[in-house]
């Protein structure tokens, strides 16, 4: 080998490319990771209500580590979204010296329960809330399910000056709700929103016209519903 010029050549091309290879990727890793591209401003923007200012310092000071090249965004953005009120996150860089964060934050729909909430996206989420919320029940798997029907059940019974504080689906796939007038309203497994439409039109020249509280109304029923005297 040692008598043959051009391979001798293509070796000291090779090796002269390799060290050239090593040292821009010294030089690169040298200005990288040195001081002189710190992270100068950290811009959080959202319509944030619940997210405060404390809870943004620690996340900084903790998990914002690096400079403007070495910071590890996947682990900056799950820093953010272990908030309790954070659902969704977004960070990126913009050049020189900044990074821009984006939070949206859970809008609380209901409670399910007594263990969660449920966003107006009918997920749950873990978070304290001290406002006046419906209260949701159901299966597991049915958080959305239940969500979607609240706001139709709300719509309808809009008609009797009601409002719907409660929402139940049990595992027979039947549903009921409770209003704020105390009254429980079967709707059954079938024809939920046609039944509550009818009750709603007919209320204020029926249960509206009476001179007690009704407690309970069955709609489940092809051609009307039943109402439960109150007691006493």
């Amino acid at each position: 080998m040692w008598d043959k010029p051009a391979v001798m050549l293509w070796i000291a091309n090779l090796l002269y490319a390799l060290a050239a290879v090593l040292l821009l990727y010294g030089v690169l890793f040298v200005v990288i990771h040195s001081p002189i591209f710190p992270l100068k401003e950290i811009k959080v923007s959202g319509q944030l209500q619940h997210v405060n200012r404390e809870q943004l310092r620690l996340i900084v000071g903790r998990h914002l580590q690096g400079n403007f090249f070495t910071l590890d965004l996947v682990k900056a953005r799950d820093a953010f979204q272990k908030l309790p009120w954070v659902r969704n996150v977004s960070v990126r860089r913009r050049w020189p010296d900044k990074l821009e964060v984006w939070i949206e934050e859970h809008r609380e729909l209901a409670r399910w329960g007594n263990i969660a909430l449920v966003n107006t996206h009918g997920e749950l989420f873990h978070a304290a809330s001290d406002k006046d919320l419906p209260v949701f029940y159901g299966p597991g798997d049915g958080v959305r399910e239940v969500a979607e029907h609240y706001r139709i059940y709300s719509e309808l019974l809009k008609p009797t000056g009601m409002k719907v504080t409660q929402v139940a689906l049990s595992p027979r796939r039947a549903w009921q709700i409770g209003t704020d007038s105390g009254m429980v309203i079967e709707l059954g497994r079938e024809k939920m929103a046609e039944r509550l439409a009818k009750f709603a039109r007919v209320y204020g020249q029926t249960l509206a016209m009476l001179n007690v509280q009704v407690r309970y109304a069955d709609l489940r029923y092809p051609n009307g519903f039943a109402v439960r005297k109150p007691q006493g």
